[in-house]
């Protein structure tokens, strides 16, 4: 009964994605080039004053990323230091400088890595004007670069990529706050909770008293799903019945963050002008996607120890109301997005099924990926497969008509690079600088020995990734952790898409070039295979090493 109530969770999943695909598709890439503007968007561009008509080369284009976002950091940041004195503080102090540096970077950063407990950290003010908004404009923002890198893909001779801020307003008002307030209110149909009551003190079945906790979650779930963000309104995330109270809501969770993910290859394909380029992109995710849940879900009901094989499964960590098979998929779509919610703990998944949460967020989180994320992440790897299969049959490689050269796999390589290196030097230096480590395994590790180890490793991969899910073992609010994790999430965030526009305008300046005999189809079944392998090759590889050192080690002791 549990495995039938499992199948029928997955293939209510795919169903409801299946069928979103292509009318939510054809509706983004209708938002990104139409030249009509809504009156509330005109309004908007007159009071920061700008012209939606103009476009921007990618210089102008990652200026304006880069700019917007060292505002939202540093109001975030200050909207903290200041919480003692603003409405709805609920009596909270002011949060300290280094927590509140990690929590600025985190969420502008759409990494939402919490390293604090927020039910008992932040009030209303700071958790709707500082968190909120950045769960909008920061999916927004990952939306705006995967759409300016279509454009460079789909323009001929073209100075220019889009304008950004056009791109940020109409994927803000246009597509997040509809679907979120939509979302919103069918999550407090399925019991949700959305009140300004604060704390309330009620007596329990025992004579005694508790403090149960109130706030406007449901409007923070909703965005928190579908900007693929991750954030929780309390501590235990989406485990929280108040979060996430039956398996209906975890379904309706595993959809949100699914939505836009798996549907801007058909906006891709769309804008490109040909479709069967968003097919064979999507159909990557999908293959990845499928086998990561199954090998996860088989770990979590096969493997462990004596006692978890006794039991029957591994429920350690885990809601009764979700079970294995409910706990997996939204567990392989946290991971795989850029999500991070969690509605079980990865720390207690068993050792293979919490590496497999570890290298959904290693492959760069491309099956489907963030908002916008997962897609320009994956049509990099696409650069580089076509690039590869160039080199095997010994002509210039090209995709989509336009020439891939020395400057555009460089940029390419460099945009892999960047998440690798800022996860192996982030966890080496945790152990490899003295006064650090005695900190780290003093103070930060609850579980020494391995399982300590990828609990580190986890943090910087999800940290580097944007991904904002934890092994929950980790005590992470420390100088060294608030600091090293908070650069992290943010050179893992804005390295990269400082290449993806450097790509975008490079290919935008080119001309096509017309289709011959010795074109490499991709759109056909061979290139969806061999981007997958490349996939796995490039990314996983890479990673081999450390995850030897860690939860294959654990998983074999």
């Amino acid at each position: 009964m549990t495995i039938l109530f499992g199948i029928l969770q997955i293939l209510t999943v795919v169903v409801i994605i299946v069928a979103l695909y292509r009318p939510l598709g054809d509706y983004m890439a209708r938002i990104f080039t139409t030249k009509r503007d809504l009156r509330v968007e005109r309004g908007f561009y007159r009071l920061i004053g700008v012209n939606s008509q103009s476009e921007q080369s990618w210089m102008s284009y990652l200026r304006s990323v880069l700019v917007f976002s060292l505002v939202g950091v540093l109001f975030v940041y200050g909207i903290q230091r200041a919480q003692e004195i603003l409405p709805y503080s609920l009596g909270f102090p002011s949060i300290p400088e280094g927590l509140s540096f990690n929590t600025a970077a985190s969420f502008v950063a759409n990494t939402n890595w919490q390293s604090y407990s927020p039910d008992v950290t932040m009030g209303y003010s700071v958790q709707l004007l500082g968190l909120v908004v950045q769960n909008f404009v920061s999916a927004a923002v990952g939306i705006a670069v995967a759409v300016a890198l279509i454009r460079g893909l789909a323009l001929r001779k073209s100075g220019t990529i889009g304008n950004f801020w056009v791109d940020l307003t109409r994927s803000t008002l246009r597509l997040l706050l509809p679907l979120a307030a939509v979302s919103a209110i069918v999550l407090i149909a399925g019991g949700v909770i959305q009140n300004f009551a604060g704390f309330t003190e009620v007596t329990t079945l025992t004579g005694g008293t508790a403090t149960v906790p109130g706030g406007p979650t449901a409007s923070q779930e909703a965005i928190k799903l579908l900007g693929t963000n991750g954030g929780g309104f309390f501590n235990a995330n989406s485990a929280h019945p108040f979060e996430n109270p039956t398996a209906w809501t975890s379904v309706f969770s595993v959809v949100l963050m699914l939505a836009i993910p798996f549907a801007l290859p058909r906006t891709f394909g769309k804008m490109v002008g040909d479709t069967r380029q968003g097919n064979a992109i999507v159909a990557v995710m999908a293959t990845i996607f499928t086998v990561s849940l199954t090998a996860m879900t088989l770990f979590e009901t096969l493997t462990g120890g004596a006692a978890t094989r006794l039991a029957g499964s591994a429920m350690e960590g885990k809601e009764d109301r979700f079970g294995i098979w409910g706990s997996t998929l939204f567990g392989s779509t946290s991971t795989l997005t850029s999500t991070g919610a969690v509605n079980s703990m990865h720390d207690s998944f068993t050792s293979l099924g919490g590496m497999m949460a570890m290298l959904n967020m290693m492959l760069g989180e491309i099956a489907p990926g963030g908002t916008g994320s997962g897609l320009y992440g994956l049509l990099v790897l696409a650069i580089v497969t076509v690039f590869i299969a160039g080199l095997l049959v010994g002509r210039t490689p090209e995709y989509l008509g336009k020439k891939i050269g020395p400057k555009e796999i460089k940029l390419a390589s460099i945009y892999i690079l960047i998440t690798p290196t800022l996860v192996l030097v982030g966890t080496a230096l945790s152990f490899a600088i003295p006064a650090v480590r005695d900190d780290v395994l003093a103070t930060s590790i609850w579980n020494p020995g391995l399982h300590g180890f990828s609990e580190v490793l986890y943090a910087f991969t999800s940290a580097a990734n944007n991904n904002g899910s934890a092994f929950a073992g980790l005590t992470a609010n420390t100088p060294w952790f608030n600091t090293a994790l908070g650069v992290a999430m943010l050179l893992g965030r804005f390295l990269p898409i400082v290449f993806v526009l450097a790509l975008a305008g490079s290919f935008a300046a080119q001309d096509k070039i017309p289709a011959t005999a010795g074109t490499l189809p991709t759109h056909r079944p061979q290139f969806v295979g061999l981007l997958i392998g490349v996939s796995v090759i490039v990314t996983a590889l890479t990673y081999f090493p450390v995850l030897a050192l860690g939860p294959l080690a654990e998983g074999l002791h």
